[in-house]
């Protein structure tokens, strides 16, 4: 996927100045937080989980699950609103997640999640930012 296909496009400069460093590192330079450090491990409310780059929801509180593994995880997506690809870093072959409106690198799908899909979408919690449905943020655009 090139940057070109996405609906929501801006330059490095741009993408650098709406974004905290480290949000950046990991939306635009495919970066990983460390573990256990997002404070959207702990949210519970209702609500919906949106790409802290361009806004889009991607996923609702009730898909979110306690994965054990220090990143916001959850069983699945909302329709259409990620991209995946292979990824071959490290060594190793994993499936690296996108939002699918600005290709921004939320984190990794792995097939070690609970049912009803067994997959656990293993996302850095920079990458998001959560809009509770009491605070009238639970809208899926």
């Amino acid at each position: 996927m090139s940057d070109d296909e996405y609906q929501v496009q801006r330059s490095e400069a741009e993408w650098r100045a709406s974004l905290a460093p480290d949000a950046f590192k990991v939306l635009r330079q495919h970066g990983t937080e460390r573990a256990g450090t997002s404070p959207l491990n702990a949210e519970k409310r209702d609500g919906v989980f949106h790409c802290a780059g361009c806004q889009s929801p991607l996923f609702t509180s009730d898909t979110k699950f306690e994965s054990g593994t220090g990143w916001p995880s959850f069983w699945k997506p909302i329709e259409g609103a990620i991209r995946t690809k292979t990824d071959r870093a490290f060594f190793m072959t994993r499936t690296e997640v996108h939002c699918a409106t600005c290709g921004g690198h939320l984190g990794h799908v792995f097939p070690d999640g609970p049912r009803p899909t067994g997959q656990r979408y293993c996302m850095n919690g920079v990458s998001l930012s959560f809009h509770p449905t009491d605070e009238g943020g639970a809208g899926v655009e």
